[in-house]
């Protein structure tokens, strides 16, 4: 499983804990692993949550959409794909795909909508260096279509 210029790609296993009564995977862990892809994807950019948080701005969820396609079951190998879709002057927005182990299944998509907030909640804009990498990932996402 090979990241693309564009999506970073990570491999998760649902365990018992994130399943319901049911036996298929708990809605709320679907943000969970949303937010490893992100965590993921900003990090293979050079940009990792504790490097930012010294530049002292963080980027709380402003929005979350989940869309819920098939169920996913206790020990099903996942994968969680992310892309930044876009960003603004102090907004940015990732999308993501989960898919079944051999990506011909989509169990959901959705998209996170984070703000770029001091510590305090003041609403900044995104530090330069955030954006001039951001910037040069778009540029690649868009030579790569």
């Amino acid at each position: 499983m090979a990241n693309s210029p564009i999506k970073n790609q990570q491999r998760v296993r649902v365990i018992y804990a994130d399943t319901d009564a049911m036996g298929i995977v708990y809605h709320m862990n679907y943000l969970r692993w949303f937010e490893i892809g992100r965590t993921e994807l900003l990090r293979e950019l050079g940009l990792v949550y504790a490097k930012m948080e010294s530049f002292k701005f963080n980027l709380p969820v402003s929005k979350a959409f989940c869309h819920y396609l098939v169920p996913a079951c206790l020990d099903d190998i996942l994968i969680v794909e992310t892309e930044i879709d876009y960003f603004k002057k102090a907004s940015l927005c990732f999308t993501y795909t989960i898919w079944n182990e051999q990506m011909t299944k989509k169990h959901a998509e959705g998209y996170t909508l984070h703000a770029c907030a001091t510590r305090d909640g003041r609403i900044v804009r995104l530090p330069e260096v955030f954006t001039k990498t951001v910037e040069a990932y778009l540029m690649r996402r868009k030579n790569y279509a």
